[in-house]
């Protein structure tokens, strides 16, 4: 996740760390590396206590595996499996050979989308793409359906507006963010704006602001204000989440859940709630690692993933799909129905 907006905590917390503790310098060699690794990890990752990581316990346990006589690519498989202890996929070693990549948080759940069965069955292939969005409408027309991808795509305000006024007879909406893995902050709150007609608290975030596990500033609480100036949609909608609906998209869910219209549907979030903080240890491979926790309008740390709402947890079924049909997809359309539903139960 990235946002120019949080830049200036950024360097400030970063200024804050230097001020009030010394900068160990380590050699070069295979053990002044390791070492350096360890402990730029030890000051300022940010999730130890949530992750229940004894840090030191790995450092004993991986130190012995490091000897002078290893080549490169045995030492870097060495310091990747130590940082796989974290468990968590913002955490990347870089050489100029490999990169390290944690993938557990998702490979070991069912995948729960198939864009084809989407763009065959429900459009015939007849869908509509504008930047980084596919759209079109479902259910006889009475559903409009966004695919988002990816928070690294820029959303033009012009682009929303012209889907939004092609969905102006629809009941509600779908956003479907399965196998998104985030992107762009500034991407969450332009489309959160959209679906908010009051000023609305959007989370918080805590710097790292000194080596201790527990060195972290007071949260600062930040906030979205709705988009007055283009077409807002404030009728229901449906989320559709699965594990690999990562980082600004775990963001997103965790924004969208708290709004009075929105339904989430599918399988629980991979997480992804650190704010990445970037370092180098002495041979010039690159860490990069969750340095500052980031907080859901509820004030809940959502690192390990948003579960759906209530009654709506659903996993993609084999039979359903090979009869041309996504289930989870149906299901969060049943949801929105059900707004219309309980209006009449209440109007009865």
């Amino acid at each position: 996740m990235k946002n120019l907006r949080y830049l200036p905590l950024v360097i400030a917390g970063a200024a804050a760390m230097a001020a009030c503790h010394s900068i160990e310098e380590f050699d070069n060699g295979l053990q002044g590396n390791f070492d350096a690794l360890w402990t730029t990890v030890d000051q300022h990752y940010c999730f130890f206590e949530e992750k229940e990581v004894d840090w030191d316990s790995v450092y004993r346990e991986y130190k012995p595996r490091v000897n002078d006589t290893m080549d490169m690519f045995a030492y870097f498989d060495v310091c990747a499996d130590m940082l796989d202890e974290l468990r968590d996929g913002h955490v990347n070693l870089s050489s100029s050979f490999k990169t390290s990549y944690y993938r557990k948080w998702w490979s070991d759940y069912p995948q729960n989308f198939d864009e084809r069965l989407i763009q065959e069955h429900y459009f015939n292939f007849e869908y509509s793409q504008a930047g980084g969005l596919t759209y079109g409408l479902l259910a006889d027309s009475t559903i409009g359906y966004i695919r988002y991808p990816s928070f690294s795509y820029g959303i033009g305000e012009g682009t929303l507006d012209l889907i939004f006024y092609q969905m102006r007879d629809c009941l509600g909406l779908v956003i479907d963010i399965r196998d998104n893995g985030g992107g762009s902050l500034t991407n969450v709150e332009t489309l959160v704006s959209r679906f908010i007609d009051r000023r609305i608290l959007a989370g918080a975030i805590s710097h790292k602001n000194g080596p201790a596990h527990n060195d972290f500033s007071e949260p600062y609480k930040f906030y979205y204000e709705p988009n007055y100036e283009h077409v807002r949609w404030l009728r229901p909608i449906s989320v559709l989440t699965n594990r690999s609906t990562f980082s600004a998209a775990n963001n997103f869910t965790g924004i969208m859940k708290t709004l009075p219209m929105v339904t989430i549907v599918g399988a629980k979030t991979g997480g992804g709630s650190g704010m990445p903080f970037s370092s180098e240890i002495p041979c010039g491979w690159a860490v990069r690692m969750s340095g500052s926790r980031l907080y859901d309008p509820l004030g809940h740390e959502t690192e390990s993933g948003i579960e759906p709402t209530d009654g709506y947890v659903v996993d993609l079924d084999p039979e359903a799909v090979a009869n041309g049909i996504d289930n989870m997809l149906e299901t969060a359309i049943e949801a929105i129905y059900r707004f219309y539903d309980s209006d009449s139960d209440t109007e009865g």
